[in-house]
Formats: structure tokens, sequence, C-alpha cells
């Protein structure tokens, strides 16, 4: 494993010296654009593997990329002393690896994921998964022109939309998510809208053993409207999700469960705002589900003093059961997020809770950057418990009378060498409130991380 880590560094040095380009790497990598490379005759090393024409056709080629990630954490109390009375320090690692053919109105992409918790008690799939293919689809372009692409993948993929708030690739965790399933595409110039029917997978230790998933079904729509009058872009969007057993304060059962909501936002200027609204309905056992959430982020970038700050506010109100043993579940379930919600080690998850957050953020140079975020946190119903991201109950709230959680700060710095390689330094302290007294142990907990990322 250091020995693909050092190629891969290997190739990011050539590429940063000799590259007449610089890639822009996206979230998701089979977004990737290599075609600038076209028509690019002095190639160096790492530019041939990037673009390998296949055809004297010029929508006949393929990529090779990846990345590896290295991850060192350091915690003390995890789950505020519960599982652990003191200090524990692990190394996480992950590598992806794929390759990008396109032949024509075809395309496969394949790509591997191999992830490894060092030192770490009792692993987790998500933190620790040898080997497995994380993606396998096919792409075919039913149209493609200068006004409008429809285009239909079958297979293994990630997913993304919005701001990550209900559907994630899942980045921060160490194996990210994927799905099984069919998706068709549609985009003309102001607009797109999504289509899909998909099974998650359920990450399993080991070796190319991540099988299809019967246990859980995810469907959908997801549309994203530009240059709206006042409002910028807004999101309309229908999620549908079905589990054989899912796990609540208040319920254990098959779960179906649609969601409907907006999400108005703008990511440009100095002012950002991201608002979004959703209310779920269904049925949980003999349960009939009506949860909701709104949330709100709005940010401020100060372009012309020194450092640039930019000063951000978020807010959530998210919804818990309101009465236990009844015939009714307020419950909201976050779907599939972005597996750390709250900072980097994602200690909490998005249901039944209130949360304020103030954030500031400096560019202390043009390459590192600075921030501060703080965390208010409190039960929404004192009746339902606390969960993780991954909606495991963490704490019941059926015998527990207190609605504060706690509050964390988060200090971080990140540096850019390039668009290659990238460092990072989090440390948080999560100051234990009433509740998590009242339940467990109750010891503030701490975590400190440094992060290496390398993509090519």
């Amino acid at each position: 494993m250091k020995t693909l880590f050092r190629l891969l560094l290997l190739f990011g040095f050539i590429s940063i010296t000799n590259a007449q380009q610089k890639p822009v790497f996206q979230r998701l990598r089979y977004d990737d654009d290599v075609t600038y490379l076209k028509t690019d005759s002095t190639k160096n090393l790492y530019e041939k593997i990037k673009y390998i024409p296949l055809s004297k056709n010029s929508n006949y080629f393929a990529s090779i990329g990846g990345e590896a990630r290295l991850q060192y954490m350091n915690t003390i109390d995890d789950k505020w002393g519960d599982d652990s009375n003191g200090a524990d320090g692990y190394l996480l690692s992950r590598f992806l690896l794929h390759a990008d053919i396109h032949l024509g109105i075809f395309r496969t992409f394949v790509a591997l994921q191999s992830s490894f918790a060092t030192s770490k008690l009792d692993p987790s799939p998500v933190d620790q998964n040898q080997l497995d293919f994380h993606q396998v689809f096919v792409d075919a372009e039913i149209i493609k022109n200068e006004n409008q692409q429809l285009t239909i993948r079958a297979g293994r993929q990630e997913m993304s939309y919005g701001s990550q708030r209900l559907i994630s690739v899942r980045e921060r965790p160490n194996s990210r998510l994927s799905f099984d399933g069919i998706k068709a595409f549609y985009s003309e110039k102001t607009w797109q809208t999504d289509v899909f029917y998909t099974h998650p997978i359920a990450n399993q230790m080991g070796v190319f053993n991540d099988d299809f998933n019967e246990n859980a079904k995810f469907w959908g729509s997801y549309t994203v409207i530009h240059k709206v009058p006042l409002i910028q872009n807004i999101d309309l969007y229908y999620l549908g999700l079905w589990k054989k057993k899912a796990a609540f304060d208040d319920a254990i059962g098959e779960e179906s469960r649609h969601s409907f909501g907006t999400r108005i936002w703008k990511s440009k200027g100095n002012w950002k705002y991201d608002f979004e609204g959703l209310y779920q309905f269904g049925k949980m056992e003999e349960k009939t589900i009506s949860a909701w959430t709104i949330s709100s982020n709005v940010s401020y970038t100060f372009e012309n003093v020194k450092f640039k700050p930019e000063i951000g506010f978020k807010s959530e109100y998210i919804s818990g059961d309101k009465h236990a043993g009844d015939n009714h579940m307020e419950t909201f379930n976050p779907l599939y997020p972005r597996g750390a919600y709250f900072g980097l080690v994602g200690l909490i998850g998005p249901s039944n809770l209130i949360d304020i957050h103030p954030s500031i953020a400096f560019d202390l140079t043009e390459k590192l950057g600075f921030g501060i975020d703080y965390d208010v946190f409190w039960r929404a119903s004192i009746n339902d418990g606390l969960y993780a991201p991954n909606m495991q109950l963490l704490y019941s709230g059926k015998d527990a009378t207190e609605r504060f959680i706690g509050t964390q700060l988060i200090a971080n710095f990140d540096y850019t060498v390039s668009n290659f390689l990238t460092f990072s330094v989090e440390g948080a302290w999560f100051n234990a409130g009433s509740f998590l007294k009242e339940v467990g142990t109750g010891k503030d907990y701490f975590y400190s991380a440094l992060t290496a990322q390398f993509k090519f």
C-alpha cells in the first residue's frame, strides 16, 4: 500500500512540474473533464494516462485517475466516555482507482475502492473495506447537442444532490457510498432533472463482497432550475425509501417513506445562501410517518478586507417523535447524508435536532485557510432519542427529561499545495450538556485529525 501511495505521489509531482493546464477534480470523479488534452501534442507521462486515444475519432478515448487519502485520528473519551475512557489513536487510509472509457455515444466507468483502519478498535465496514468494486456503470447518450442532453446510466454509481443533506457520496468517512440501479438525466440550458431507481450498497469487510442489497430501495427525481428571478436557483425533488428493517427509538421494522422538498440557493458572490424545507410521510410498521425539517445557511464574504473573512450562520429544526407508544412517528430520516454531518468525526446525525451554528473562515494566504465553527445542539422532542448520521440510535430519549445536548467547537487549517495535493488539520471539543450527562457518562469529547489527500 505504501508503494502505491508513493507511485501516486510521483505522478502528482510530474504533473505539477510539466502539465500545460491544471486539471479540475470534481467531487464525483466521473464528471472530470479531460477533453482539453485532445489537442495537446506534447503530453507528459501523467497527461498520457489522463487522455488515451482509442481511435482517430476524438470521441473514442480512455482516462485513468484516482486518489489516495491518509488520515490520522486521535480521540479522547469516545461517545462522551461511554465507548472508551481515555485516548485512542488510529490511521484511516483510502485508495480509489478508476478507468473511464468513451466509445462514441457509449461510456463505461469502473472504480475500485480500498479502505483500511489501522489500530482502530472494532472498525465498521464504513471504516474498513479491503477491496471492492465501488462503481461499475454504462452510459448511453440518447440526445446530445448544444441545447439538450439525455443520458441513461445503468450499474453501480455514486450520487450526490444539492447540499448533500439527503444524498451524498459520504466523502468524509473512510468508505464512500454508491448505489446499484438505473438513472436517466436530462438537461437544457437553464435546468436539469434526474430520475433514478436504486439499491444502496451495504458495505461489507473483505474483498469483492459488496453484493446487491435486497434489503433497501431508494428512488426519486431531482430537478434543478437556474437563473430564476429574485431567488437565483431552486431545487425540487421527491425521494422514496423502503427498508426491510429500520430501527428508531420507538419503532423497529419495515419502513416505507416518501420525501417532498425544495431548496433555494445562491453559491456565487459575496452573499451566499441555502434554504431548504422537506416533508416526509409513509409507514413504519403500524405507525404513520409525519416528519419534517427546515434549514437555513447564510454567509457573507468581505472581499476587500484582509484575509477575506467569511461569516456564516446556519440553523436547523429537524423533527423528532412526539409521543412514545402511539401510532404516529415524527422522527425525521435524513436518508443518505454526508457522513460527517457536524464535523469530521460526525458524532451527531440530523434527526430530532435543533442546531444553531455560527462560523467564520479566513484566507490567510492564497493556499492556506483557517476556520472556526461553533455548534449548539438541543433535542427537538424530549420523547425521542439522539441519533448518529447513519440513524443508529445513540441514546434513547424515553426516560430522559433534559433537552440540551451540548456545544461543539471546531477549528481547522486547510493547505492546498496544488490541485493534486491538500493537507488539513482539524481539532474539536464537544462540551457535553445535561442530556448526555443524564443518559450516560457525559464526559467532554475531544478529537484531532491530520489528513493528506492526493488526487490524480
